[in-house]
C-alpha cells in the first residue's frame, strides 16, 4: 500500500455506502456532489473525527480530560491518516469581548507595539509626555542659549503626591536654605504654615548656562530628582520645565502608569474603560422598548413596566401624577412634558406617599427617583436569571457613553504611534491597516526595538489579505462574523503557524467570496498545500473544482440516494461524463448540466425607492427596486451590501408599514417611497429554527402535529384512548421515561469523556413500547422521524397537507432531510431553506417582499436549479424577491440587479451598476463593476 494515500475501506457513516477510496497525500482534494450527498459524512464525519480520535488517544489520560473526545466512525479501516484539523463555517466565538484582533492576535502584537514605542499624551493638554533621565534633562537645557539664567527645583506639589511638611523639614536638615513660593525666592525658615501649602519649590543649584556645566547641571538634577521621587523643576529665564523619571504630565501634574501590554487590553482591569469595563457598550433600559403605544393611556398600559397596577412603585406614580395635576388615564401623547420627564427620570422634588392595607397604614416622604432609576435598581438587586431576563426586554444596547465605543481608558487612548491611538488602528480595514504599518516612519533606536513585532503584524495582515478579508477591522465582534469569514479567518491563521503534516478539511470556504476575491483564496489553500499538507476542501463552486489536484464527487443524489462515488480522479479524468453518467460535477465539468440564461427578464414598473443611505459606508446613495421582480444585489465582500438589505432596508419597511417610526433609522436615510405597494416584508435569515435537540424539521413546518393525529386516529389508539399528545417525545405518557425521550443517557467517565450511549429501555428510539407497537402503514412513529423528505412524500402521498409540507422542502432542495433531524445540527443555508419552504407552504396574497441572504449556500449548481424555481414561484404568485448573492449562476438569472462597490469597506458603499444583466454589461458606466465582469461571460456560455 503507497504511503502518499489515505486510505479509506468500509466507510458507512450515515449515508455513505460501504465506500472505499484512496485520497492522495499532499495534494489539494476537493470534495463535491449535491446537498446531502455525503460529502461532510466523508470529510468531517469520518476522516477528521478518526484523525482527531487517534491523535487524542496517544496522549495521557491527564491531558485527555480537558480535550473533546469522539467516538469511532462507522468504517472498517482507514490507513495513512495524519493528524486532522477541522476549519468550518461555525463562528468563532460567541464572547462579547472577542474580535477579529484577538482571534487573530494581531491586537496582541498592537499592545506589546504601543507598550514599547508609543508616545503618551496627555488626555486633559494633549502634551507629550517623556521620562527623563538627569542626562536627557542636561541636554535639554544645553539646547538653551549660552548665558540663560538657570534654576534647578525640586518642586514639592501635592499633586504629584508630596508630603510636603516632611519634605521641608528634610530640606532645611540637608542644608536647603532657600524656596521658591508665589514665584518669589525665599528663605526656608520664612515658610510658617507647610501645612497648608500645596505647592514649594526647594532651590537646589543657580548657574549662569556654559558650555562646560553640563557635570554640574547633571549632578544638580540627580539631587533634585533623587529629593522629590523622579521629579525636577528647571526655570530657564524665568520659563518652567517639569521633567520627570516617570510619566507626569507637565501640564496637570498628574502621575500615569508605565506603559504595559495590560494598559492597551480591554479585558484587563488596568486598561479597560471604568464605565463599560471594555465591553465598548452598556445595556440601557429604553423608554422606546417600554412604550406600548401613545394614544393609550398609562393608567390602559401605555408602559409596559408599569402594566402592574396594584404595584408599589405604580402606586407611588399616581401620588406623583395626583400632585402634579395629571390624570393618569390621559392618553400618553397628551401629558404635559414636564411630567413626563418626572416619571422617566425622576425629580429631587420630595412628595408624601401614603399607603394602606387592611390592617395598618404608613407614609414616608422621600424624593421620586423615576422610571428608569428604579428599573436600574431593580435590575441589580435581580436574584434570579429568570427575574433578570424580563427586565432586560426592556433594555438596549447603547454606546458607552465614556470611551464612545473603544472599549479603552482615557490614559491608553491618548498614548499614540504616528499619530494613532491603538483603537484607531482597530478601526482601520485590514488592507488600511496593512498600508499604516508598512509605511510606518520611525527612528533607527524605535525601529530596532519595534522591527520582529512589525514583521508578525505585517505577515498576519498579510495573511488576512490573501483569504479576501481586507474589508473587515480588528475591531469586528467575532460573534457577527458571517460562517464564511470565520472560516477564512481561522485558514489565515492556520497558514500563519507553518504547520507541516496536518490533513486540513475545510467546509466551503468560498461562501460569502465574492468571485473577484476567489483566486486569493485557492492560493492560500495552494501554499497552505506546498507547506507540506494534505488539504480536503468540501465545496461546489467551480473555480475551486477548477484547481483540485484530485476530484471526489458523492451522489446520485441526496439522503438514501446518494451516499456513493459516482466520480475520482484528476480533473481531466472527470471531465469526460461519459465516464462518470451518474456525476453531477462531471456533467458541470462537460457543460451539460447548466442554468439558463431566462429568455425574458420580468422587471415590472413599479419600485421601492429609498434615498440618500448612509449607514456604515453607504455614500448617500439612491437605490430603485423592481417590485415583482427577482432582485440580486451584489458586490464584492464589505462594499455594503448586508447594511443596505438589513440594517436600513428591512428595518425602514417595517417600521412605514407598522407605522412606527425611528430617530435612528430616520438618520440611516433621506426618504422612501412605494410602501404602499407592499403588504408586508418577510426575512428569512440563515439563523437557526431552534436551539435543542426537540425542535427538527417536522416540528419547525408542522406536520408533526399532523402526523401525531394521524397514528391517534387509527383504531389501536383509540381502543387504547390515546391522543395526538401520546406521540410527542416532549411530554410525559407515550415518550420513555427513563430517558426523558432523549434517546440517550449521558455517562460520566471522570478523567476519560462523557460517552453517550443509546437508552437501553427504548433502544434510541425516545419511546416506550407501548407508543411504538401503534403503526401506520407498518411504521411506527419512530420509523416516520426517520424517513428523508423524499421517502415522506411517497409514505404520505395521500394526506394533501402533509404532502403539499413535503413538497415545498424538496422543492428548495431539503429532499435528503431526515424529519426528525435535531435543528442543531443543521447548517445556516438549510435552516434559511427550511424557512422559505414554510412561506412557500403557506396561502400567499402577493404584494410581499422577501429577504434572503446568500440562499444558494451550501448548493450544488444541481441544488440551485431547484431553488431558483422555488423563488421564481414566489415571484410569479405577485411577490418580490431580494437577494444577496455572490454565485454568479443566480446572478445571471435575475430580473434586475443592484451592484455596489467598487471595492470594500473604505472603497465600497457606492451604487456602481443596477438594470438588467444585458443592461449593466452593455454600459461603459458600469465597467468598474467587479461583478460585471464575471457575469458578462456568464451570460454568454
Amino acid at each position: 500500500m503507497a504511503i502518499n494515500e489515505i486510505q479509506i475501506t468500509g466507510a458507512r457513516v450515515h449515508n455513505l455506502k460501504n465506500i472505499s477510496l484512496a485520497i492522495p497525500k499532499n495534494k489539494l482534494v476537493v470534495i463535491s456532489g449535491p446537498s446531502g450527498s455525503g460529502k461532510s459524512s466523508l470529510a468531517f464525519d469520518t476522516l477528521y473525527v478518526e484523525g482527531q480520535r487517534r491523535y487524542i488517544e496517544s496522549l495521557s489520560s491527564y491531558a485527555r480530560q480537558f480535550l473533546e473526545q469522539f467516538q469511532p466512525p462507522e468504517v472498517e479501516s482507514i490507513s495513512g491518516l495524519s493528524p486532522a484539523i477541522a476549519i468550518n463555517q461555525g463562528t468563532s466565538s460567541r464572547n462579547p469581548r472577542s474580535t477579529v484582533g484577538t482571534i487573530t492576535e494581531i491586537y496582541d502584537y498592537l499592545r506589546i507595539l504601543y507598550a514599547r514605542i508609543g508616545k503618551l499624551y496627555c488626555p486633559t493638554s494633549n502634551i507629550e509626555i517623556r521620562k527623563y533621565s538627569p542626562t536627557q534633562v542636561a541636554n535639554e537645557i544645553l539646547n538653551h542659549e549660552l548665558g540663560a539664567k538657570i534654576i534647578i527645583f525640586a518642586p514639592l506639589y501635592s499633586k504629584l503626591g508630596e508630603n510636603i511638611p516632611e519634605k521641608l523639614h528634610r530640606a532645611i536638615a540637608q542644608g536647603f536654605t532657600r524656596a521658591r513660593l508665589n514665584n518669589e525666592i525665599i528663605s526656608l525658615e520664612e515658610v510658617s504654615t507647610p501645612k497648608e501649602l500645596s505647592q514649594i519649590d526647594i532651590v537646589i543649584d543657580r548657574v549662569i548656562l556654559k558650555a562646560d556645566i553640563k557635570k554640574r547641571l547633571v549632578d544638580s538634577i540627580e539631587l533634585a530628582m533623587k529629593f522629590c521621587d523622579g521629579n525636577v523643576l528647571v526655570d530657564i529665564s524665568g520659563k518652567n520645565f517639569l521633567f520627570s523619571e516617570k510619566n507626569v504630565s507637565p501640564a496637570t501634574f498628574e502621575v500615569f502608569p508605565p506603559l504595559s501590554p495590560q494598559l492597551f487590553s480591554f479585558n484587563s482591569p488596568v486598561g479597560a474603560c471604568h464605565t463599560c469595563k471594555g465591553i465598548g457598550s452598556s445595556r440601557l433600559f429604553s423608554m422606546e422598548k417600554m412604550i406600548l403605544d401613545k394614544s393609550l393611556s398609562i393608567a390602559d398600559g401605555a408602559i409596559r413596566a408599569l402594566s402592574k397596577r396594584n404595584s408599589f412603585f405604580y402606586k407611588m406614580v399616581q401620588t406623583v401624577a395626583e400632585i402634579e395635576g395629571v390624570d393618569l388615564a390621559t392618553s400618553y401623547r397628551h401629558l404635559p412634558k414636564s411630567f413626563i420627564k418626572i416619571l422617566w427620570h425622576g425629580t429631587s422634588k420630595k412628595y408624601e406617599f401614603v399607603f394602606t392595607s387592611e390592617n395598618s397604614q404608613f407614609n414616608f416622604t422621600k424624593p421620586f427617583e423615576g422610571i428608569l432609576s428604579f428599573l436600574d435598581r431593580k435590575y441589580l438587586d435581580s436574584a434570579t436569571d429568570k427575574k433578570r431576563l424580563e427586565l432586560e426586554a426592556f433594555m438596549s444596547i447603547q454606546t458607552c457613553p465614556d470611551c464612545a465605543g473603544r472599549k479603552l481608558n482615557p490614559i491608553a487612548l491618548s498614548t499614540r504611534i504616528g499619530e494613532c491611538n491603538i483603537s484607531e488602528l482597530a478601526e482601520m480595514t485590514i488592507a488600511d491597516l496593512y498600508l499604516f504599518i508598512t509605511t510606518l516612519k520611525l527612528d533607527n533606536h524605535t525601529s530596532e526595538i519595534a522591527k520582529n513585532l512589525l514583521k508578525e503584524i505585517r505577515n498576519r495582515l498579510q495573511f488576512l489579505l490573501d483569504v479576501g478579508l481586507h474589508y473587515l477591522t480588528l475591531s469586528r465582534n467575532a460573534a457577527s462574523l458571517a460562517g464564511g469569514e470565520a472560516q477564512r479567518i481561522r485558514l489565515a491563521t492556520q497558514i500563519g503557524s507553518s504547520l507541516t503534516g496536518v490533513l486540513y478539511i475545510l467546509d466551503e470556504p468560498s461562501i460569502g467570496l465574492h468571485p473577484r476575491d476567489t483566486h486569493r483564496l485557492i492560493n492560500t489553500l495552494i501554499n497552505l498545500k506546498n507547506l507540506g499538507n494534505t488539504v480536503i476542501v468540501v465545496e461546489h463552486d467551480l473555480e475551486v473544482i477548477n484547481s483540485a489536484d484530485y476530484l471526489i464527487d458523492f451522489g446520485p443524489e441526496a439522503g438514501s440516494r446518494g451516499g456513493e462515488i459516482t466520480a475520482a480522479g484528476t480533473l481531466d479524468e472527470i471531465r469526460n461524463a461519459t465516464h462518470f453518467p451518474h456525476s453531477k460535477t462531471a456533467q458541470l465539468l462537460a457543460n451539460t448540466l447548466s442554468i439558463a440564461v431566462p429568455a425574458t427578464r420580468n422587471v415590472s414598473t413599479n419600485f421601492l425607492k429609498i434615498f440618500g443611505v448612509n449607514k456604515n459606508n453607504l455614500k448617500n446613495i439612491d437605490v430603485e427596486i423592481p417590485l415583482n421582480s427577482f432582485v440580486c444585489l451584489t458586490g464584492v465582500s464589505g462594499s455594503g451590501k448586508s447594511t443596505l438589505m438589513h440594517q436600513v432596508l428591512v428595518p425602514a419597511v417595517r417600521n412605514s408599514l407598522s407605522k412606527k417610526s425611528s430617530l435612528e433609522q430616520s438618520t440611516n436615510y433621506r426618504a422612501i417611497s412605494g410602501i404602499g405597494q407592499l403588504k408586508g416584508i418577510i426575512e428569512l435569515d440563515q439563523g437557526p429554527i431552534g436551539r435543542t435537540p426537540n425542535s427538527n424539521p417536522a416540528t419547525y413546518t408542522g406536520i408533526f402535529d399532523e402526523i401525531r393525529k394521524i397514528f391517534a386516529m387509527s383504531n389501536e389508539s383509540k381502543l387504547r384512548g390515546y391522543s395526538a399528545g401520546r406521540f410527542s417525545f416532549n411530554v410525559k405518557g407515550g415518550r420513555c421515561e427513563e430517558c426523558e425521550g432523549d434517546g440517550v443517557k449521558k455517562i460520566e467517565m471522570h478523567f476519560l469523556p462523557d460517552v453517550y450511549i443509546k437508552c437501553n429501555e427504548c433502544n434510541g428510539t425516545r419511546y416506550n413500547q407501548e407508543t411504538l407497537s401503534i403503526l401506520y402503514k407498518g411504521k411506527n412513529i419512530h420509523d416516520v422521524l426517520h424517513m428523508t423528505v423524499a421517502e415522506a412524500m411517497d409514505f404520505f402521498s395521500n394526506h394533501p397537507k402533509i404532502y403539499k409540507t413535503l413538497s415545498t422542502l424538496n422543492d428548495v432542495g431539503l429532499s435528503y432531510l431526515q424529519l426528525g433531524q435535531p435543528a442543531n445540527t443543521l447548517s445556516g443555508g438549510e435552516a434559511q431553506r427550511l424557512k422559505l419552504s414554510r412561506e412557500l407552504s403557506r396561502k400567499t396574497y402577493g404584494n410581499t417582499l422577501y429577504i434572503l441572504d446568500e440562499p444558494s449556500t451550501g448548493l450544488h449548481i444541481y441544488d440551485i436549479k431547484i431553488l431558483l424555481s422555488a423563488l421564481m414561484n414566489l415571484v410569479k404568485n405577485g411577490n418580490s424577491v431580494l437577494v444577496i448573492e455572490h454565485n454568479i449562476e443566480i446572478i445571471k438569472t435575475a430580473d434586475y440587479i443592484i451592484d455596489l462597490g467598487p471595492e470594500g469597506g473604505a472603497g465600497g458603499g457606492e451604487l456602481v451598476a443596477f438594470g438588467t444583466p444585458e443592461q449593466i454589461c452593455q454600459t461603459a458606466a458600469t465597467q468598474n463593476s467587479h461583478t460585471v465582469k464575471y457575469l458578462a461571460s456568464a451570460l454568454t456560455r
